[in-house]
């Protein structure tokens, strides 16, 4: 690719992350975005063909960067319940390296309105659901070698998930219960902590509530 077209389509994909990440897609303006990135508004045309183009190339370099850093914590040696850890480790990463990207996909934008809208959510989902069958392919590890008592492997990745995302976006608080990245980190593996006592415990008869002793340090 020639290095000025290069140099175009990354200031236009830097401005339209940062404006996005801030304000919904569907008020921010192709203007805004070039006189952001110091181009001519043509340029999006030529480049992304619109601004529906435009967002979709934003979440896939989000989601590209997401999928490096959780490819760290799935790839490494490690028990089930030490691999959730690890991934608990490297989203947190993720969103301190990339928080405009974290934002993205944990908190997406945009009307779904249209059909270009409709394909973006739709190809962002199927994104979160391929990172989460990483999670649970590691928890029906651990029922599978009788680490994990037998549950359901595709709620226990979405309650993971979400309580991840609610946790992480305390970071974007200015006030009292704001958490800088090391009181996040803490809360990310109390989090954890929870379900994973609660993986590896033994429930009463009838799954109703009762007192479990910890097998864990």
């Amino acid at each position: 690719m020639d290095p000025r077209a290069r140099r175009t389509i990354e200031a236009l994909l830097t401005a339209a992350e940062q404006l996005f990440a801030r304000r919904s897609v569907d008020d921010v303006t192709l203007d805004e975005i070039a006189t952001a990135a110091g181009v001519a508004v043509g340029s999006v045309y030529n480049h992304f063909g619109s601004k529906a183009g435009l967002h979709a190339a934003v979440v896939q370099r989000a989601v590209d960067a997401d999928r490096r850093f959780m490819d760290r914590a799935y790839t490494q040696d490690g028990s089930a319940v030490e691999r959730l850890y690890a991934a608990a480790d490297a989203y947190l990463d993720f969103y301190a390296a990339n928080p405009d990207y974290f934002r993205t996909l944990a908190f997406p934008s945009g009307s779904t309105a249209y059909p270009a809208g409709r394909e973006l959510a739709d190809r962002l989902a199927t994104s979160v659901r391929e990172q989460n069958a990483r999670m649970v392919a590691e928890l029906r590890r651990g029922v599978a070698d009788g680490s994990f008592r037998a549950i359901d492997p595709d709620d226990v990745a979405t309650v993971l998930w979400a309580a991840w995302n609610g946790i992480i976006s305390l970071g974007w608080r200015n006030d009292a219960l704001g958490r800088d990245l090391d009181g996040l980190r803490e809360l990310l593996r109390v989090a954890t902590d929870v379900v994973a006592h609660g993986l590896l415990q033994d429930r009463p008869a009838g799954g109703g509530p009762g007192q479990v002793s910890s097998t864990l340090a």
